[in-house]
């Protein structure tokens, strides 16, 4: 298979300036961020927010996550994956056209170094992933298999030179300058849009806050959200929350993401042409308070 060498880089920690990186870290301060000029667009294109139907956040979430909201329109939907799925933090290799996924059953292997032991809490929120939005076939598989999504856990003191070992020195630099991250992923996908791998590194000795924040967010960049949205209060791909679980929205625009109906390399045109249908299809609009 032929592929362009794309890897759109994310990490976790608080917005800063955008270039074409993706990163999370709730848990820092950073400066402020400059949202893509497509990110700016968008909103212009949807009506004013209104979600509704709030609850506390769901059990295993850590002590004072965030309420979620289970009710949205099709335009809180529709706008917030516009802006999620098109773009991303760093940019390395050719721009991407179109939508990125993977096209075929997902294996994922969770590689343990850290000195917290968070393997098998990262073993949960992969079956998590896997459970409620089937349509990624997802799949945990052993140490001696190929994966498509590699789960790197590692310490804050090895997270640089883990990167450095993957990307490159210069990569790196030029990643953490402009970003200052937490966690990371890089996402590689070939001309057409399909994901070809994807890795992810969490840390896992700064607190279970931090661990949860950085493990639901970077999946999400992993799976094909790759972008951030600091002005979108539902996601947890917004750099100024940390949320810490898989939300309703976030398992929605998953949805919409697997839907056999939604390929690989499609444009923004087509998308936003395609979504009202999906979501309309997929019940995504209505009360889903009673989806566990």
């Amino acid at each position: 298979m032929t592929f362009t060498p794309t890897f759109p880089l994310s990490g976790g920690g608080r917005p800063r300036g955008t270039i074409f990186l993706r990163l999370k870290g709730g848990w820092r301060r950073f400066a402020r961020t400059l949202l893509l000029v497509l990110a700016s667009s968008t909103l212009l294109l949807f009506p004013a927010l209104a979600a509704s139907g709030k609850r506390p956040p769901p059990p295993g979430a850590f002590a004072g996550a965030p309420p979620e909201f289970t009710r949205f329109s099709e335009h809180e939907l529709a706008r917030g994956f516009m802006v999620l799925a098109f773009g991303s933090d760093l940019l390395i290799g050719k721009r991407p056209k179109g939508i990125r996924r993977y096209t075929h059953p997902i294996h994922a292997r969770v590689i343990a170094t850290g000195s917290v032991d968070r393997a098998q809490a990262m073993t949960n929120i992969l079956k998590e992933y896997a459970r409620k939005i089937p349509n990624l076939h997802l799949s945990i598989v052993g140490s001696d298999e190929r994966a498509d999504i590699e789960v790197r856990l590692i310490d804050e003191e090895n997270f640089k030179s883990a990167l450095e070992a993957a990307f490159g020195i210069k990569i790196t630099h030029t990643f953490v300058e402009r970003t200052d991250p937490q966690c990371m992923s890089s996402v590689k996908s070939d001309a057409s849009g399909e994901i070809i791998h994807s890795i992810s590194f969490i840390i896992v000795d700064k607190g279970k806050e931090v661990f949860l924040d950085c493990a639901y967010h970077e999946l999400l960049h992993s799976f094909g959200l790759s972008n951030h949205d600091q002005s979108n209060p539902w996601t947890t791909l917004n750099q100024r929350r940390m949320v810490g679980y898989l939300t309703v929205y976030d398992r929605s625009l998953l949805t919409l993401l697997y839907d056999p109906r939604m390929e690989p390399g499609m444009s923004r045109r087509e998308v936003q042409a395609l979504l009202p249908k999906l979501i309309k299809d997929l019940g995504l609009a209505i009360a889903s308070a009673h989806r566990r």
